[in-house]
């Protein structure tokens, strides 16, 4: 008897786990995202070792609209900095400058977000939501509809969204499933209008000066990263963004 008790205290104990590690498993009961670990986990084990970064790991994605880049950086769990892994292009854009408003305004969102979807099953191929919209977004929008459904994708066609094309986004879904499922349960994607260097700050308010407090606002986290190449710790209040 205490034998037992001892074994079911110990699997009570485990389970979080266990539960954690089948995310991946329920993952590969889909034929696209089986059909993507075949093609695409081999080469990205490789490259990993060639970057000399372990598993398990943590993901952090940055996106850039004028340059139309997503950049996947990574760190090994213990590891306090990031390093960029890859660089992917766009492969097609909607919207102009400046943050998302509205429902059916085409633009892509600016601010800070995480992975809160992963869809196996998307119209376009594989897809990964992106939080959109959070409390700073509500409170730019007003009685206006905010809009939502925002995600990385494949294809190649936006009213809103990142395309990376089929091929792409077979790298990008089996990054953040090995990344969730070793335990990252919120995986950063933080999309800005552009590299936001000094320079080009000023370049870009020259065409949109509408948009100097907002952008100003987002260009204390970009720093921040660029400087230290760690996650901002950050909070949202009254339409803003607060850094610690």
């Amino acid at each position: 008897m205490k034998v037992l008790v001892k074994l079911i205290f110990l699997l009570t104990m485990t389970t979080p786990a266990f539960a954690q590690a089948d995310f991946k498993t329920e993952q590969l009961k889909f034929d696209r995202v089986s059909a993507a670990y075949e093609e695409k986990w081999n080469s990205l084990q490789e490259a990993l070792r060639s970057a000399g970064i372990g598993r398990p790991f943590k993901l952090y994605m940055a996106a850039y609209k004028a340059e139309g880049k997503l950049e996947l950086w990574l760190k090994t769990n213990g590891q306090k900095t990031h390093q960029l892994f890859r660089t992917y292009n766009f492969c097609a854009q909607s919207g102009i400058l400046g943050p998302k408003v509205k429902e059916g305004d085409l633009q892509t969102p600016e601010g800070y977000y995480y992975l809160n979807v992963f869809n196996p099953k998307s119209s376009f191929h594989l897809s990964l939501g992106i939080s959109y919209p959070n409390q700073v977004d509500r409170f730019r929008s007003g009685k206006e509809k905010p809009g939502g459904e925002i995600y990385i994708h494949g294809n190649c066609v936006t009213v809103g969204c990142i395309p990376l094309t089929d091929d792409k986004i077979r790298e990008v879904y089996v990054l953040a499933v090995e990344a969730k499922n070793a335990g990252q349960d919120q995986i950063p994607v933080h999309i800005f209008p552009f590299k936001m260097t000094a320079g080009n700050l000023n370049t870009y308010l020259k065409q949109f000066p509408a948009h100097r407090a907002f952008w100003t606002n987002l260009q204390t986290g970009y720093a921040y990263f660029e400087k230290n190449h760690m996650i901002p710790v950050l909070s949202e209040k009254s339409g803003r963004y607060l850094f610690k």
